[in-house]
């Protein structure tokens, strides 16, 4: 390996979508990152929880080492479709600022050849990190799970603190944003979380609020890297 590409920031990569339809405006190539500071009880990407590549019991690898290069290189053949359907790039996860460095050099090379910039983000990440993404990033998808402290904390492992914090730094900073909002049976179909979201579905800074179901389609991976396969009634 030469020096140059040594040097370059390279992060852990468990899947690329190309031509996504889901992962905010045109058809889009998402990256998604390892690492997520949250352990969500219904969470659909399990491999994407621990930062370190991980090979199951099927034997699959899940994650491997890429410089932004190799990753622009994905991205880049995709740009006429792009240009047509007013698409881009989407940086998701896991949390995608677990891999600060990498999520911000990947932005930055998107943004230097013109590709529309999304992070999709659960906003558990430092107010200041956060901020220094600002200019990099065309649109926030960012995740809103649980109305008050303590079920945030007993549903992902944070008190839902400093996500909400953020949200308010984005939308004072005139940040685009698109809440996104995941509804668990059990959970969060309560009138007091509807409420909630409907609070911030009325403030004008926010663009779009989607509630979106839940599913199971990531329960044959959790059985693949032997972990506990969550039981939520669909």
């Amino acid at each position: 390996m030469n020096n140059s590409k040594a040097s370059e920031p390279h992060g852990i990569v468990f899947d690329i979508q190309r031509a996504s339809l889901h992962d905010g405006p045109g058809l889009r190539t998402t990256v998604f990152l390892k690492g997520c500071p949250l352990r969500c009880a219904w969470c659909h990407n399990p491999e994407s929880q621990r930062r370190a590549p991980e090979v199951g019991l099927s034997g699959k690898v899940y994650g491997r080492s890429m410089t932004v290069e190799e990753v622009m290189e994905t991205v880049r053949s995709d740009r006429s479709f792009y240009e047509t359907s007013g698409g881009g790039l989407t940086i998701s996860g896991g949390e995608p600022t677990v891999q600060y460095a990498f999520c911000q050099a990947l932005l930055f090379a998107a943004k230097l050849e013109g590709i529309h910039t999304c992070l999709d983000t659960c906003g558990q990440v430092s107010t200041e990190r956060l901020r220094e993404l600002l200019p990099l990033v065309d649109l926030f998808h960012f995740d809103l799970k649980y109305w008050e402290p303590e079920g945030h904390r007993r549903w992902t492992g944070v008190d839902g603190a400093l996500i909400l914090r953020n949200l308010e730094m984005l939308v004072e900073a005139g940040a685009r944003i698109h809440l996104r909002c995941p509804i668990v049976p059990g959970v969060n179909d309560s009138e007091a979380h509807a409420a909630f979201l409907a609070e911030w579905e009325r403030r004008p800074e926010i663009e779009l609020l989607e509630r979106l179901p839940y599913h199971s389609i990531g329960n044959a991976k959790y059985e693949d890297l032997a972990m506990p396969v969550p039981a939520f009634e669909i």
